[in-house]
């Protein structure tokens, strides 16, 4: 049975992972231009591990000038059929406190249009079903993970995108409590939408560092505390990666997912007319389906 390739994008706070073996840097060129950083390498508790953190190495990048397709794509190039998402977000419930865990499984897109969001066109059209935005078999392994370091784990949820890099207004945030939302973070779209057109399984650790500013009870978030939170989360986050890479192994079967062939009837063009330069760009993506 084969080792499986695990992905790892390393959100604030998160910036490399403890533990790698055989560690190496995976500079990559895509069709979609340049990733983040380097891709880290190596190999963690059986798996091996495909590492970028997703504001580049010192956290250069806003959300909204972060790379998404490039980073996916490199993910796809290098073998990876699982992604693990760590993202820091402010909690919009009262019990989801500062320093909790979320595995949420659901998405609201508030960006703002700005950010490319699949890798089709160019003579290519695919409609990729998204209706569950996230692996629930990967989803059920990470919260697994994170009640057995001890974390408080909230298994579930709505996670609202919105642009940034401003957290949100007063009134925006009580509207965005007043829709159900969950957590509330400026990465995960198109990140999570892009992963599944690429057919790699994807969950989110999402690291719940502040009340936003709905919380009248509570400070207004700021970046100095959210960095206090983020420090002791992040430790949390390794912990949870390196348990997750170990039950991944142990429980290592073929991906029955809907993720692994997410695009088998997705395709709407016909291949005999795909384009030779979409077909080259294209082909770690949607190769298999062109023979």
């Amino acid at each position: 049975m084969k080792q499986p390739v695990i992905g790892v994008i390393g959100g604030s706070g998160l910036y490399e992972i403890d533990g790698l073996t055989d560690v190496q840097e995976v500079v990559l060129d895509t069709p979609f231009g340049a990733p983040s950083d380097v891709f880290i390498t190596g190999n963690l508790g059986g798996a091996k591990m495909v590492f970028m953190p997703r504001h580049g190495r010192g956290h250069r990048l806003l959300p909204s000038e972060v790379n998404f397709r490039a980073n996916i794509y490199g993910m796809k190039k290098l073998g990876v059929e699982q992604i693990i998402s760590v993202s820091a977000v402010g909690s919009m419930k009262e019990e989801i406190v500062p320093g909790d865990i979320v595995v949420p499984d659901q998405f609201f897109d508030r960006t703002q249009g700005r950010r490319a969001s699949t890798f089709f066109g160019d003579g290519v059209v695919a409609h990729v079903q998204f209706a569950d935005p996230v692996c629930a078999e990967l989803s059920a392994i990470l919260v697994d993970s994170a009640k057995k370091v001890g974390a408080t784990v909230h298994q579930g949820g709505t996670y609202i995108c919105i642009e940034g890099p401003n957290f949100s207004t007063r009134a925006e945030s009580n509207i965005y409590r007043s829709w159900g939302v969950d957590i509330i973070g400026m990465t995960n779209v198109p990140e999570s939408r892009l992963a599944r057109e690429a057919e790699i399984c994807y969950g989110t650790v999402a690291l719940a560092t502040d009340y936003d500013c709905w919380y009248e009870g509570h400070d207004d978030v700021s970046v100095d505390a959210i960095v206090a939170i983020i420090k002791k989360n992040v430790a949390t986050a390794r912990e949870i990666i390196k348990t997750a890479a170990e039950l991944i192994v142990k429980q290592r079967q073929q991906r029955n997912c809907p993720c692994a062939d997410a695009l088998k009837f997705a395709i709407m063009t016909d291949k005999s007319v795909i384009p030779a330069a979409a077909k080259q760009a294209l082909e770690p993506i949607i190769g298999k389906y062109l023979d």
